[in-house]
């Protein structure tokens, strides 16, 4: 079986369609146009064949072609995707978590520092992806310098789509090596869209067809006091992880599935903070047990301080894997509009998604 990484239906892989190469006459593609919003597209037809392989014949024009489709939604497959369809990790965050940032940095860190340090590739799965983090992310990001735009609610923004990567490596066994692979289907999720009944159900898709959660957080939305009439409740980070946490429940007791509960921003913090949080990660190709439990525990610590322990004592109660973080995607305080004079600085982006390829047995774990 295979989630498509657009439309989050669970597709036998007997069942996938192909487009046509261009023999045949565009047609308008209600499917695609229905998942995009908009008005459909004018594309070649998309066909099924009795026993899909890497290529099929269009029965109409009789051309071959490898342009496979999700028979649901009728969106490209990447072959590579097909081949190695992996898991799917899902980022949600409350209004003003810095999720846009988020993105920009980890997806360069891992184009870049963090792939070249786990011998890892990052490949977009789609032209749609290429473009949109272009044009969206690193040319204001990382060729101006400018600070991204919020993110618009999908009930204003229909044409948004995921940005989808595919994540391998090379996972050494004692006997022989494996190839692993990740799938990032990145939303950039505005906080009112976990609460809006227009978009719920797209959502509703793509968390139950995620293997693991990371939740960005502003720190500075856990120092308010919860009756401060200033309050926005699409701020709250305990109001939209419960929401996710409705989204996600299907029956009784904590939920399985990893859990990433980071706080974002963290450079405003650091100098209040001691020990863990001042330390930065030493690059070694694998997942430091003990780095990573000095954080978690310095996290907990802080939500104390702040009289924001419920938030620990929610995800205790509601599931069975999770785990604290604490990173900043830029490094420093930036300007109105435009990054801090020092660059783009990341610390521990790359944090919650290593402890993820460490449950997903995809990154070893070490002991100092």
């Amino acid at each position: 079986m295979i989630t498509c990484p657009y439309c989050f239906a669970r597709v036998a892989e007997d069942r996938i369609a192909f487009r046509c190469s261009g023999g045949c006459d565009p047609v308008a593609d209600e499917l695609l146009g229905r998942l995009r919003g908009g008005t459909p597209p004018s594309l070649p037809p998309v066909f099924q064949v009795r026993r899909p392989g890497r290529r099929a014949g269009c029965p109409a024009c009789g051309r071959d072609t490898g342009r496979r489709v999700c028979p649901e939604c009728h969106s490209g497959l990447a072959a590579e995707y097909c081949a190695n369809p992996g898991r799917i990790v899902a980022l949600v965050g409350a209004k003003g978590s810095g999720k846009s940032t988020y993105i920009a940095v980890l997806l360069h860190e891992l184009m870049n520092r963090v792939g070249a340090e786990l011998d890892a590739s990052l490949v977009p799965c789609d032209d749609r992806t290429i473009e949109r983090y272009r044009r969206d992310f690193a040319r204001p990001l990382f060729g101006e310098h400018r600070l991204l735009r919020a993110t618009q609610s999908a009930v204003t923004d229909t044409l948004r789509d995921p940005l989808v990567y595919l994540l391998t490596r090379t996972v050494k066994g004692r006997f022989r090596s494996r190839r692993a692979a990740l799938t990032l289907v990145l939303f950039d999720t505005a906080g009112e869209d976990l609460r809006s009944r227009e978009v719920t159900e797209r959502h509703l898709r793509y968390l139950r067809a995620s293997d693991a959660v990371v939740f960005l957080v502003d720190p500075s939305s856990l120092r308010k006091p919860p009756d401060d009439p200033d309050s926005d409740p699409d701020s709250d980070p305990v109001n939209v992880i419960a929401r996710v946490t409705e989204l996600l429940r299907t029956g009784d007791g904590p939920l399985r599935i990893p859990v990433a509960v980071a706080l974002s921003k963290i450079d405003v913090l650091r100098r209040e903070t001691s020990s863990a949080l001042h330390r930065s990660r030493a690059p070694s190709g694998a997942f430091d047990l003990d780095d990573h439990e000095g954080v978690h525990e310095q996290v907990r610590a802080l939500l104390e301080s702040w009289q924001a322990g419920g938030l620990d004592r929610y995800l205790r109660q509601n599931y069975a894997d999770f785990a604290f973080f604490a990173l900043s995607s830029l490094g420093e305080v930036p300007g109105e509009a435009e990054v801090g004079p020092g660059g783009i600085r990341p610390y521990r982006v790359e944090d919650p998604l290593l402890w993820l390829l460490h449950r997903f047995k995809m990154l070893d774990g070490v002991r100092r």
